[in-house]
């Protein structure tokens, strides 16, 4: 299955690769030309004697623009407490930001502009822009951690997915909705995805579970331009569902829930982490998602109990008071923090070329940053993790969300094998 967005970024990365290949030199496929500054520190693209550019590509303007700005703002605040304490290397961080506003042609250009000019990007929103660089990624030996948990995207050194992916959050999930006796054997699950690597792979792990669980799936594909869920929310009705699984973005979420709920629907919708966003408890959707709507989700939310998000918490509010703290701000700062420990790292082996960077992180085989689940960097045709939180919206909390399940790994999960570089 291939989605629209999907076979036009590959036809996307054969235009940008003939595009750039006759202005493109001998040192591009070893991660660009380097350097050695005076203090003995191999220094690659994006780093000077004075500073270290880190590139930001994410969703400013498109459908994912509400996470694409925390997961920024995070960022830019984590590298601005950074410089506080004197940088790293003896060299200040400096974001390069640029949006694509979800769209694979954009985010292919500024691929092109980026590679020039930074060192690594800690940020690259949605997978059907980064599936759209993925070869030019590894040729070009460029560090990135995509806000994106599809399968597709394993399988390369250079490309970090962090937490779990969304194949196994939909096991450990369905296996929850089972645990707590909210569906039972025999039972039908009724997934609503987008079509492509997100939701493909999302299904991937629900008809796993399903399998191994003895239940049943009836699938509704949509695309990301599907706003008004009412058809969906009919065929749900008409199968007789037992539960709505959902992994697309929040406005379907409050389109589906809301409507769901008003037609006297009352089977519990578990979501993919992309699905959910606090924002929408400012809407008229607040009743639909407060009443039996959940979250898969390796990523803690802003209300968890933990040292270190009350501290991000606390320094996001004073820097951008008017802003709400979602997931995307944990995801931001969290991404930045993995980047940096990597790039001390790389100091401490006065390597701060692109070859460098990566070695050092894939040194990590127990990165906890203190903001959720501990991660294992050390392979990369795997999840760096398989432990799930369940959370769910609660327009009191810190963040808009609260945990009802600590994170988890299932059996089912476990022993799951998860396909690397497809869905």
């Amino acid at each position: 299955m291939k989605s629209t967005l999907r076979s036009a970024a590959v036809s996307l990365v054969a235009l940008a690769l003939a595009a750039t290949a006759a202005g493109c030199s001998s040192d591009k496929a070893t991660g660009g030309s380097e350097a050695t500054g005076p203090d003995g520190v191999k220094q690659g693209p994006g780093v000077t004697d004075k500073t270290i550019k880190l590139g930001i590509a994410t969703d400013l303007t498109g459908v994912y623009a509400p996470l694409g700005k925390s997961i920024t703002q995070a960022q830019q605040l984590y590298y601005e407490e950074v410089n506080q304490r004197g940088g790293v290397c003896g060299r200040t961080i400096e974001a390069v930001v640029r949006d694509h506003g979800y769209d694979p042609q954009k985010a292919v250009s500024i691929y092109t502009e980026l590679n020039n000019n930074v060192l690594a990007i800690p940020h690259f929103l949605g997978s059907p822009m980064v599936s759209a660089v993925k070869q030019r990624i590894e040729s070009d030996k460029m560090f990135t951690i995509p806000s994106a948990w599809t399968t597709a995207l394993l399988g390369s050194k250079y490309i970090q997915v962090t937490g779990t992916t969304y194949d196994v959050d939909m096991i450990n999930g369905v296996q929850w909705l089972m645990d707590k006796k909210l569906i039972k054997k025999g039972d039908k699950l009724g997934h609503v995805y987008f079509e492509g690597d997100y939701g493909g792979s999302a299904l991937r792990g629900t008809k796993y579970a399903a399998e191994q669980l003895g239940l049943e799936v009836f699938e509704l594909p949509i695309k990301p331009t599907d706003r008004d869920m009412k058809s969906q929310v009919a065929a749900l009705a008409k199968e007789k569902v037992d539960a709505i699984l959902l992994s697309a973005g929040p406005q379907q979420a409050a389109s589906l829930a809301g409507i769901a709920r008003s037609q006297g629907m009352k089977q519990p919708i578990l979501g993919s982490n992309s699905a959910y966003s606090p924002q929408l408890l400012a809407t008229p959707a607040k009743p639909a998602l407060v009443e039996g709507f959940f979250i898969a989700t390796a990523g803690a939310p802003m209300s968890a109990d933990l040292p270190a998000i009350k501290k991000l918490a606390e320094a996001y509010s004073k820097k951008y008071p008017k802003d709400p703290l979602d997931s995307g701000v944990v995801n931001g700062y969290g991404g930045a923090s993995i980047v940096v420990s990597a790039l001390e790292k790389a100091c401490a082996n006065k390597d701060l070329t692109r070859e460098g960077l990566i070695n050092a992180h894939r040194s990590e085989a127990n990165a906890d940053d203190g903001l959720g689940t501990p991660m294992n960097f050390t392979y990369f045709d795997k999840p760096a993790t398989r432990k799930t939180y369940i959370i769910k919206p609660d327009e009191k909390a810190t963040g808009g969300a609260v945990i009802v399940e600590q994170a988890f790994e299932s059996e089912l999960a476990k022993n799951y094998q998860v396909p690397v570089g497809t869905f």
